[in-house]
């Protein structure tokens, strides 16, 4: 019997190697400024309008199309956070046309080269084709590269 591709949900993987400490990655994904700069994919801006950077504690965001003006909100909560080493969140969007709770863990190991990034996204909702997935992240962690591993010394 096969599954109703209305409710189906997908689930995308990523791996990738940054030369940057596990600590500048972690908290790049807990900065409110950082996660507007890294995670909107190209062509779009970031907001975060809440970010409260503790387990159970809650984060919106939206992303807006640079070139139309629309946006999207999305949200949810922290789940799990092993300071640099691994986050885990939930997230919903607010558009009734995308149910569903999705699930991100990222785990961080520190290598010798930098730090080795796993990231699993799992629940998307049926109507985000998958490949649309894989290309927004793939740029995101592209922003993430860029933001993580220039050593800028402090001339403060």
């Amino acid at each position: 019997m096969s599954e109703d591709p209305k409710t189906t949900t997908g689930t995308v993987r990523f791996h990738r190697v940054l030369r940057a400490k596990p600590e500048r990655v972690y908290r790049a994904f807990l900065d409110p400024d950082a996660m507007a700069k890294w995670l909107p994919p190209h062509g779009f801006t970031g907001k975060v309008h809440h970010m409260d950077a503790k387990v159970g504690g809650t984060y919106r965001m939206s992303f807006t199309n640079f070139n139309t003006g629309s946006s999207h909100a999305f949200g949810g909560r922290y789940l799990e956070l092993d300071p640099y080493k691994r986050i885990r969140y939930d997230d919903q969007f607010e558009d009734p046309n995308l149910p569903g709770t999705m699930i991100t863990t990222v785990e961080l190991r520190e290598v010798f080269c930098g730090v080795e990034i796993n990231i699993v996204q799992e629940g998307i909702p049926a109507v985000i084709p998958l490949e649309a997935c894989y290309l927004g992240w793939q740029e995101s962690l592209q922003l993430l590269a860029k933001l993580t591993e220039p050593e800028i010394p402090d001339h403060g």
